[in-house]
């Protein structure tokens, strides 16, 4: 955000003593006025995204308030404009308003009304401007090949150029990161950057796998090969061969099978059980580990040995704690796709909002924030789009809700968003979710929800 003396002010009035009055009061409160005496004027003078306000009256010579207000929106949908009326032509302000004015000061009005309604439509146009700065930020990043890093912070360009750079070396890399900081987005990153990007990247959680058919998945077995192999079957390893082997969560391998890995690894080729030859491999292997491997090792959980094969190179991931900065951007990505996969709107973020993301620990880092941020879009509505009680509502920390509740809370936040829409006319509501209106009524009672909050004073 700017600070208040940065920002402008147009001040378009055809009256040079409002033009003066106004123009010290913005001054004394630390913003930048620009007067113009017509509309053409000040129309001529506009640069593109104009981080301030307008200010202008309706009546005026030339080009009146309300075609300026047309010429303007046709332009920016986004920029605040502030049209001052007469005395008593209420008329005039509702048409205004409807027309899409962020704001009316009727004749003769105060300082300190001037200097409100001024910070409030800096505030909305400040967001404005941020919310499409991320979205510019967010088209440019996802046009990038392979699976996209999201972010500028310093912390995740080092990261970025250290994938770019590891992707063009046959290295077998380590990835060692706290829980939902995204190794797997980092594997495939590695993979689809490299030359075996048309090769398959095999993904296999090694923490998954029941530990009495792990080795069968990653190696493979022959007909007869034990009790229930009726037929060969090829593994993990033998399929990805040309491609990459994503290990993850490596510490959970069982330690007898961490010694038939680090034979396949040295040897890079591998024994199907029940065969008494070995196949080739050609293959790129990536593991991934939330411990300190290093540590387990001297523990006797981890073979050393092993430990010593998979440390070639080993990329730290960053915890979303170290790269703040990223969090609204990232949090508008995963709404933006949230959004388009169930057919919703993304919801803007403001600044209360922006506060509780970065209030926020994030123990579950990136995959906290991407559910926090499907939540939003689904759940929103029913929590008043208040970011702060939806993470204390359903916040990775406490308990999931049931489905029935879930159920219960997109239906709420279903219906506000159509209400909201159609700006609370029934007919429209009920047309447009598919509904008889006795049902749509029964359903505002069950939610203790009122149409009439979605009213606009100026609708019939």
């Amino acid at each position: 955000m700017h600070e208040p003396s940065t920002l402008p002010v147009m001040v378009i009035d055809d009256e040079p003593h409002l033009r003066i009055t106004a123009s010290q009061t913005l001054e004394l409160a630390g913003y930048t006025p620009h007067c113009f005496e017509s509309a053409e004027q000040a129309l001529e003078a506009l640069p593109a995204n104009f981080p301030g306000v307008i200010v202008s009256d309706i009546r005026m010579p030339g080009m009146d308030g309300m075609t300026l207000l047309n010429e303007l929106h046709s332009r920016d949908a986004t920029l605040p404009i502030i049209l001052i009326t007469g005395h008593g032509d209420i008329s005039t302000a509702v048409e205004a308003m409807r027309a899409g004015a962020w704001d009316f000061l009727e004749k003769p009005f105060a300082g300190d009304q001037l200097l409100d309604v001024v910070r409030r439509g800096i505030e909305k146009r400040q967001l404005s401007l941020e919310n499409l700065r991320l979205k510019a930020e967010l088209e440019v990043q996802q046009a990038a090949l392979g699976p996209r890093l999201v972010g500028r912070t310093a912390v995740i360009s080092r990261l970025a150029a250290m994938i770019q750079r590891i992707s063009q070396v046959e290295a077998d890399v380590l990835l060692f990161g706290e829980t939902g900081t995204g190794k797997d987005l980092v594997a495939r990153a590695i993979h689809e950057r490299s030359a075996r990007r048309n090769s398959p990247f095999m993904a296999i959680n090694c923490g998954a796998v029941p530990e009495n058919t792990i080795e069968s998945e990653l190696f493979g077995h022959e007909k007869g090969a034990f009790t229930g192999a009726v037929e060969r079957r090829i593994g993990k390893f033998e399929h990805a061969n040309g491609g990459t082997v994503f290990l993850d969560e490596i510490e959970s391998m069982p330690l007898a099978l961490q010694v038939k890995l680090l034979r396949v690894l040295q040897e890079r080729s591998v024994e199907r059980l029940g065969a008494n030859e070995t196949v080739p491999l050609n293959i790129r292997v990536i593991a991934a580990t939330k411990v300190d491997l290093k540590a387990a090792a001297e523990e006797g959980y981890f073979r050393e040995d092993l430990y010593y094969r998979l440390n070639v190179v080993t990329l730290p991931l960053p915890a979303l704690r170290e790269r703040r900065e990223d969090i609204p951007l990232l949090f508008q990505h995963f709404a933006v796709i949230a959004a388009n996969r169930s057919g919703l709107e993304a919801p803007t973020l403001d600044s209360p909002s922006i506060a509780a993301l970065l209030a926020h620990d994030w123990p579950g880092n990136v995959r906290e924030l991407r559910n926090l941020a499907e939540r939003y879009v689904l759940l929103g509505a029913a929590f008043d789009y208040r970011l702060d009680a939806l993470l204390e509502g359903v916040s990775a920390d406490t308990e999931e809700p049931t489905l029935p509740r879930q159920v219960e809370l997109f239906e709420k936040s279903l219906i506000s968003q159509s209400l909201a829409r159609h700006h609370g006319r029934v007919t429209d509501v009920c047309r447009h979710l598919g509904i008889p209106r006795k049902t749509f009524y029964d359903k505002l009672k069950k939610h203790s929800l009122s149409a009439d909050d979605y009213r606009h004073s100026s609708d019939p």
